[in-house]
């Protein structure tokens, strides 16, 4: 694994963040300079970005470099291996105490570290909406929802939360989502048979440990394009089965953990 300039800056560093930014990137350098624009602006002096670039082919890396910004940790993975793998690399990298999760084609809106970090103090895991770049906020649910967002009020409703996640009717986007340092410890490593929805792992984490907030903010405004790696499509009936097995076996996998 190729790691040429974050060494330096984290070694040299005499101050642990208190908010650590973890990121995947995969062929990303159309829009990826807006992206860390937005979030760099709402970070400390201290505070880092963990990038984990999976295998890119075109000049994200470089882009990454060219901000010159010592805040700033790029990992280069020598073969593509998918952006669940990069985020938890991501994630295992990161030393703050605050983790935000985030995709590398949206646009951060204002306020949204402080608000996240907020509510962290009160709860492992922090959830909030999202927004539509250059387009209407309300993103369509899965149910015919208009407006498809998490409820502050349902933080608390566990069970319910858990069941909806099961039949793909709650929006926990990683990208509009934080989590405690401490979290990672039963969140992290990844199983084996996660290989799409870190999402929804994190999301099942809270609610079984009865420690998630939602916001009702839109902390995030989405670029929906081609590239998004959640499909905008139906899926077919095979693939959601699939899904809904896997996330079966995330529920059993993390009441194992959670119990140790």
């Amino acid at each position: 694994m190729k790691d040429p300039q974050s060494s330096a800056p984290r070694e040299s560093s005499a101050k642990t963040p208190q908010i650590s930014v973890c990121m995947a990137t995969c062929n990303g350098a159309q829009y990826v300079g807006e992206q860390m624009d937005s979030i760099l602006e709402q970070l400390g002096p201290f505070d880092e970005v963990v990038v984990v670039d999976d295998a890119s082919t075109d000049d994200t890396v470089a882009r990454l470099h060219a901000l010159g910004d010592p805040r700033v940790c790029v990992f280069e993975s020598a073969e593509n291996r998918g952006y669940v793998r990069s985020f938890e690399e991501s994630l295992g990298h990161a030393r703050g105490q605050f983790i935000l999760l985030s995709d590398q084609d949206d646009f951060w809106a204002p306020g949204r570290v402080r608000a996240i970090v907020g509510a962290l103090e009160r709860a492992d895991v922090v959830a909030t909406n999202l927004g539509t770049l250059g387009g209407p906020n309300r993103i369509p649910g899965p149910y015919g929802q208009s407006d498809w967002r998490l409820r502050e009020r349902d933080s608390g409703r566990n069970l319910r939360n858990i069941v909806a996640i099961l039949m793909g009717n709650r929006p926990y986007y990683g990208c509009a989502m934080g989590m405690r340092r401490a979290a990672l410890d039963r969140i992290l490593p990844f199983p084996d048979f996660l290989d799409e929805s870190h999402d929804l792992w994190v999301a099942l984490y809270g609610n079984i440990t009865r420690s998630v907030v939602h916001l009702d903010i839109r902390s995030v405004q989405r670029r929906f394009h081609g590239g998004n790696a959640t499909p905008e499509r139906p899926r077919g009936p095979l693939q959601v089965a699939r899904s809904r097995a896997m996330l079966l076996r995330s529920v059993v996998e993390l009441r194992r953990r959670t119990r140790r």
